[in-house]
Order: structure tokens, then C-alpha cells, then sequence
């Protein structure tokens, strides 16, 4: 049979999914409910590491750098490793983790920082924090592979 006779042959046609009509709710209040419990814990954070305006803000660095040391890990888990529920990624990586970091206040600290009169020190923050982060998101994905790797040769 030649190529062209097999282009013209009827093909059965797949089943068509329903159509999905309307907001998709449930990934909409996966979202939300993560991104709630990843604020509320963002703020917790902040009252038990507290900074004056126009200090370095320690608090605000560390949650961009462990939320991107989550992300990096998530990533990973739910992209490479593991078969997961579809509402896990929104719920941990878009919910959760965007509610725990935060570019808004990172541009506040750094504002602050300026109109205390210190200039390097906000430039000094604004390099650690986008550095830190993207080293922050390679060492959760290199460093969940590694784990991952580990346990698969135990077994």
C-alpha cells in the first residue's frame, strides 16, 4: 500500500471530551486557598523577623529565597517524578508559594532602603535577592533530583 492510498483512508474519529463551559472553579479556589495559607504564612514569617524601615530587609529576602527553593523542588517533583492530582500544582506552586513570596514588598523594602539614604544597600538587595532566587530554584531542582536519585538506588 503506497503512502498516498493510506492518507485517504478514513480514520475513526476520537471521542470528542465535553466541552468545558464557565470558570473552572475548582482550580480557581485551589488558588485561592493556597495563595490565603501561603500570605498568612509570609506574614507569620514577617512578625517573628520584624524590620524597621530602612534596614535590610532579612525577612522579606529569606521568604524569596526559600519560596524559590520550594518552587525549584515542586517543580520537580510534579514535573518529572511524580503523577499528581491537576489541582496540586495551582494549589502548592501558583497558590501557596506565589502567596508566600513577594515581589511587591521586595520593591518596597528596596524603596525604603533609598529614601534612608542607602543606596548600595538597596542595590546590594535588589542583586542578592534576583541571584539568590535563581540559585535558590536550580539548588531545589538539582537538589531534589539528587534525593530522588539516591532513593531510587536504595531500593
Amino acid at each position: 500500500m503506497s503512502s498516498d492510498a493510506a492518507s485517504t483512508e478514513a480514520v475513526p474519529e476520537a471521542p470528542v471530551a465535553p466541552r468545558h463551559r464557565g470558570p473552572p472553579w475548582d482550580v480557581l479556589s485551589a488558588v485561592a486557598v493556597g495563595g490565603a495559607l501561603g500570605a498568612v504564612l509570609r506574614y507569620g514569617f514577617s512578625l517573628l523577623w520584624p524590620h524597621q524601615p530602612g534596614t535590610f530587609p532579612w525577612a522579606v529576602l529569606s521568604i524569596n529565597v526559600v519560596g524559590c527553593l520550594l518552587m525549584g523542588a515542586l517543580m520537580c517533583l510534579i514535573t518529572e517524578t511524580v503523577t499528581t492530582h491537576r489541582l496540586v500544582r495551582p494549589f502548592l506552586g501558583v497558590g501557596m508559594l506565589g502567596g508566600f513570596t513577594t515581589l511587591s514588598t521586595h520593591v518596597l523594602g528596596t524603596m525604603n532602603l533609598v529614601a534612608a539614604g542607602h543606596p548600595g544597600t538597596a542595590v546590594v538587595y535588589v542583586l542578592v535577592t534576583v541571584f539568590g532566587a535563581l540559585l535558590a530554584v536550580l539548588a531545589g531542582v538539582r537538589g531534589t533530583r539528587l534525593l530522588l536519585r539516591r532513593k531510587g538506588d536504595a531500593r
